[in-house]
C-alpha cells in the first residue's frame, strides 16, 4: 500500500485525511520535516511514498492527478509531492536537503513542506510532473480567510464533471467526438466504479470484433448487418478502456500494448471475416482484404516512421506547418481535415454501415478508394512539411527509422560494403533507391508469368536497393519514407504472387503471411514508442528481415508449382506468426512483470 505522510498541523474539518485514505494511501502524520524524514526512511522502498501538506485544500482528482498517475517517476501539484519506487532516493535526497537547511524545526505555518521539497527537487535538475489541473483546485491556504476562498472555489466547481471530460481524448476524430465520446465515458465511469480494468474491457472490444467478423463470414443478410452493429459495440468498448484509463488513472505498458495491439487484430480480422462472407456468396474479394490491408498498414508506417524521424528534431519549423497551424485556428477546417485522413472512427463507421448495407465487394472498393485518398492526402503534406523545413535529426530518430526498416541479414551485409559509395552520393539517394527497388520486384512480379525466373532476379536487385537505402543514417529530409516504401513492397509482392499464382487458398494463405510479417512491424513500433528498444536480432535475422522474405517468397515462386506455392505461404504464416507472436508476448508480460514505466500513448486516431 502506498504512504502518504500529512504534515503540519491539520486544520479543524479538514477531509483531506480520509480524502488520501480514499485513493489508497496509508496515512500517517508528521509534525515537522524531520518526523517526515523519519517517516519517509520507515516506509516500503518498493511503493509510492507522498508527501502532503495538511492545510491543503483541493478537489478529490486533483489530488489523484498528482498522487496517482503510474506515468511519471516524480509528480506534484501545490502542498503534495510523490515519489514511485524509482524515484524514492531522488526525493529521500531532496527530503535531507530541506531537513539539513530547516534545522529539523517544524514546518512554518505560512510554508509548505511539500512545496519545498518539490523546489529542492527542481533544484537538484529531476524531472517532476506537474499535471495540468485546468478547473480543478489545488492550494495550501495561509490564513483563514484565502481557506474559505479555496473552499469555495472547489465548490463553484463538480470535480466528477471535470473528471469525466478529461476521460476523453483532447483530440480525435468527428465520429468519435461527437457520436461515441458522449455516452462511453458514463460507460467507463460504470466499469470503473465495478472495478473492471481497462484490459478487461480491451478484450471484451476484441472478443467483440471477432464474434462480427464471425456473423461477417456467415455471408447472409442477417449475418452482415449483425456484424455491422458489433463492429460498432466494438468501437465504443475502444473508446471506453482509454477513457476508462483516464478516468482512473489505470496506465500500464501492457494495456498500451495491448490496446494498440488488438486494434490492429480487430480491423484485419474483420477484413477476413467479409472475405470469408463473401465467398460463400461465390465472389472472391480475398485479393481486396489483402489489399486493404496493406494500404492501411503502409499507411500506419508513414505515420509512424514520419513522427520518429521528426520527434526530437531541432528547428523543426516549415511554412507547410505554419499554414497548418493557422488553419486549426478556423473551426470547421480542423473537422474537415480530420475525417479526410479517414481515423479509425469515420473508417469503422463506414465499414460498418456498408457492411449491412451492401456487398463485401461494395465495402471493399469504398474502404481503398477513402483510404488511398487519405493516404495522399497526408503523405503529400508530410513530404512537403519535410522538403521545406530545416530540421536537425538526432541520432536517437535515425536509429528509430532503421530498427523500422526491418533489414535482415542480407540488407546488412550487403551494407557495409556500400557504405563509402552511399556517403558520396546526395541526400535523397536512401528514399529514390528504396522506392526503386520495390517498384521493380512488384512490377516484375506483376508483368511476368507465374514461375518464371525474373521475379527473382527482381528480388535480388531489391536486396542490394535496400542495403544501399540503410548504408547510411537515415537523416535525410525524406529519409522517413524508406519505411513504407520497403513495407510495400514486401507486402505487395506476396499479394501479386499468390494473385498469379490463380490457385484457391494462394490468396487467404498470404492474407495471413501479411498479417504475421504486420504484426512483427507493429510490435517494433510500439516497443520504440514505449522507449523498450526495437526487438532483439535474433528475432529480426530468424525471421529473415523484409529482404529476406522477399527474396524467398520470390525464389518460392520460381520454383514450385502454384499449389507448392500456396502451402510454402501457409507454412511461412504459421512459422513467422509463432515466432514473433511468442516473442512478443514472452516481451510485454515480462516488462509488465518487472514494473516497466507505464505507457499511455494517445498515438494518432487512425
Amino acid at each position: 500500500m502506498p504512504t502518504a505522510i500529512l504534515t503540519g498541523q491539520p486544520v479543524p474539518g479538514s477531509s483531506i485525511e480520509s480524502e488520501l485514505r480514499s485513493l489508497g494511501f496509508d496515512v500517517h502524520l508528521a509534525s515537522g520535516a524531520a518526523d517526515t524524514e523519519t517517516l519517509l526512511a520507515r516506509a516500503p522502498g518498493d511503493e509510492r511514498v507522498a508527501v502532503v501538506d495538511a492545510r491543503f485544500v483541493g478537489h478529490p482528482h486533483a489530488l489523484r492527478l498528482g498522487l496517482t498517475d503510474p506515468r511519471f517517476p516524480l509528480a506534484a501539484i501545490p502542498g503534495a509531492v510523490t515519489a514511485q519506487p524509482a524515484a524514492r532516493q531522488t526525493l529521500t535526497r531532496a527530503m535531507a536537503r530541506e531537513n539539513s537547511a530547516a534545522g529539523g524545526g517544524t514546518a512554518l505555518a505560512v510554508d509548505s513542506l511539500a512545496d519545498r521539497i518539490t523546489a529542492a527537487l527542481d533544484a537538484d535538475g529531476a524531472e517532476v510532473h506537474r499535471p495540468e489541473l485546468g478547473r480543478l483546485v489545488a492550494a495550501v491556504p495561509a490564513d483563514p480567510q484565502a481557506r474559505n476562498e479555496a473552499r469555495q472555489a472547489v465548490a463553484a466547481v463538480d470535480d466528477e464533471a471535470v473528471r469525466l471530460k478529461s476521460a476523453v481524448k483532447a483530440r480525435d476524430g468527428f465520429v468519435t467526438t461527437f457520436l461515441i465520446s458522449p455516452y462511453s465515458r458514463y460507460i467507463a465511469r460504470w466499469c470503473a466504479r465495478r472495478g473492471l480494468t481497462p484490459n478487461q474491457v480491451t478484450t471484451a472490444s476484441l472478443i467483440t470484433a471477432l464474434i462480427a467478423a464471425g456473423c461477417a463470414a456467415t455471408g447472409t443478410r442477417a449475418g452482415y448487418v449483425a456484424a455491422g452493429v458489433l463492429l460498432i459495440a466494438s468501437f465504443v468498448l475502444d473508446c471506453t478502456d482509454g477513457q476508462l484509463a483516464r478516468y482512473s488513472l489505470q496506465y500500464s505498458t501492457l494495456g498500451a500494448w495491448l490496446d494498440a495491439t488488438f486494434d490492429r487484430a480487430k480491423e484485419y480480422a474483420y477484413y477476413a471475416g467479409l472475405a470469408l462472407g463473401a465467398a460463400r456468396g461465390g465472389d472472391d474479394v480475398w485479393a481486396l482484404a489483402l489489399g486493404a490491408m496493406v494500404l492501411q498498414t503502409c499507411r500506419h508506417v508513414v505515420d509512424f516512421s514520419f513522427n520518429e524521424a521528426n520527434h526530437d528534431a531541432t528547428a523543426n519549423t516549415s511554412p507547410t506547418a505554419a499554414l497548418s497551424d493557422k488553419l486549426d485556428s478556423v473551426g470547421w477546417t480542423v473537422w474537415v481535415r480530420r475525417m479526410i485522413v479517414l481515423p479509425i472512427g469515420e473508417r469503422w463507421a463506414m465499414i460498418a454501415v456498408l457492411t449491412a448495407l451492401t456487398t463485401p465487394r461494395i465495402t471493399f472498393y469504398a474502404l481503398l478508394i477513402g483510404c488511398a485518398f487519405s493516404a495522399t492526402y497526408t503523405t503529400a503534406g508530410r513530404v512537403l512539411r519535410s522538403l521545406t523545413r530545416r530540421a536537425t535529426r538526432t541520432d536517437r530518430a535515425a536509429k528509430a527509422l532503421a530498427d523500422l526498416t526491418d533489414s535482415g541479414p542480407l540488407a546488412e551485409a550487403a551494407a557495409r560494403g556500400l557504405r563509402g559509395t552511399a556517403r558520396r552520393l546526395p541526400a535523397i539517394t536512401a528514399p529514390a533507391v528504396a522506392l526503386l527497388g520495390a517498384a521493380a520486384v512488384v512490377a516484375t512480379a506483376a508483368l511476368t508469368d507465374f514461375g518464371g525466373p525474373w521475379p527473382l532476379v527482381a528480388a535480388v536487385v531489391y536486396v542490394l536497393t535496400s542495403a544501399l537505402a540503410v548504408a547510411r543514417p537515415l537523416k535525410g529530409a525524406l529519409d522517413w519514407l524508406v519505411p513504407p516504401f520497403f513495407r510495400a513492397a514486401e507486402y505487395l509482392t506476396v499479394l501479386v504472387l499468390a494473385a498469379k499464382a490463380d490457385v484457391n487458398g494462394a490468396l487467404p494463405a498470404a492474407f495471413g503471411l501479411v498479417s504475421a510479417v504486420a504484426y512483427h512491424h507493429y510490435d517494433t513500433v510500439y516497443r520504440i514508442r514505449g522507449d523498450a528498444g526495437a526487438p532483439p536480432q535474433w528475432l529480426v535475422r530468424t525471421v529473415g528481415g523484409h529482404e529476406g522474405r522477399t527474396l524467398v517468397i520470390c525464389a518460392l515462386a520460381v520454383l514450385l508449382t502454384a499449389s507448392q506455392f500456396k502451402l510454402a505461404l501457409t507454412v511461412l504464416a504459421v512459422a513467422v506468426a509463432l515466432v514473433v507472436l511468442v516473442e512478443s508476448i514472452r516481451f510485454w508480460v515480462a516488462a509488465h512483470k518487472v514494473g516497466a514505466p507505464a505507457v499511455h500513448d494517445e498515438g494518432e486516431p487512425a
